[in-house]
């Protein structure tokens, strides 16, 4: 068995961890804070080290503990000077002999604006904001890295996330859900559940290149919140012209409305052998309501 490295053991990672942790004999982790890092070393004593690591400062033991790695998930977003995980370890990582396989989880968001076309691994990426923009630089400098010292680095494209306590159920039975609307407005989305089979298989196959980690079925907002409600036995949320919620937008949350894609997952399917276990979010909602994954 094998060591696991995680930078960043935020939702798609910890999900992963908690389903395939199993598979490794050491667990290595960082979080941002003192509080999360004691909790989780309490609950897997032994077999997991959570570190603290702020994007700035590089703790020596979590330099040292690179060298133990056999494969590693990155998770930690960029911010305005670059990868922070890079920035801090890059030399270290130059150094690990052991280590064979990278997974670097980015966004669809970095295809940009498509009007609604269809986009797959092979379409030139175009992202529309900083966000994006930083995300696309940090997938080409993980990928330098890798070219240069031999590691593969598999790029894993994230679409929507949602899942246990983060879904369309939670939502409506919380009665904040806003179903706006926007005319031939479509969104990709994934569970994290398949998120974490598309980790798993990236490790398994030392994969290489870009990946789409997406659903089959790009779909309006709105639609996963009138399903939600209907498996709740609840009218659903009234529609709200975007017109009309725009303006209560965070830019961040408004830059989300003004792309439009379409988001094929094919090469996900035939290279790295994945099978979709919720296709759609009507799988997936469906999935967590019978596991009573609804938390008002």
């Amino acid at each position: 068995m094998s060591t696991l490295l995680c930078f960043g053991l935020g939702y798609s990672a910890e999900h992963f961890v908690g389903l395939y942790g199993d598979d490794f004999a050491r667990i290595i982790g960082t979080v941002r804070g003192a509080e999360r890092a004691a909790v989780l070393n309490a609950h897997l004593s032994g077999r997991m080290k959570a570190f603290i690591f702020d994007g700035s400062r590089a703790p020596p033991e979590l330099k040292s503990s690179i060298g133990e790695a056999d494969v590693a998930l990155i998770s930690v977003p960029p911010h305005d000077n670059g990868d922070p995980v890079l920035a801090a370890f890059a030399a270290d990582f130059a150094q690990a002999r052991q280590l064979r396989s990278i997974v670097y989880l980015s966004t669809i968001g970095v295809y940009g604006d498509r009007g609604g076309q269809w986009v797959d691994e092979t379409t030139p990426p175009d992202p529309d904001s900083e966000r994006s923009r930083a995300r696309l630089n940090a997938e080409r400098a993980w990928q330098d890295l890798g070219a240069r010292h031999g590691i593969a680095v598999a790029i894993l494209r994230l679409a929507g996330i949602y899942g246990p306590g983060q879904n369309a159920l939670t939502q409506v039975a919380r009665g904040n859900a806003r179903r706006i609307v926007k005319p031939d407005q479509v969104f990709n989305r994934i569970h994290v559940g398949d998120i974490a089979q598309a980790i798993d298989a990236a490790f398994a196959r030392q994969a290489s290149g870009i990946f789409n980690i997406a659903d089959d079925e790009p779909s309006p907002a709105g639609d996963p919140l009138a399903f939600a409600a209907q498996l709740l036995g609840v009218p659903p949320p009234p529609e709200i012209p975007y017109e009309q919620a725009a303006p209560a937008m965070t830019p961040m949350a408004k830059s989300f409305w003004q792309e439009c894609r379409r988001v094929r997952n094919d090469k996900l399917k035939r290279e790295l052998g994945v099978s979709l276990r919720y296709p759609t979010y009507r799988e997936g909602l469906r999935a967590l309501f019978e596991a009573r994954e609804v938390r008002a």
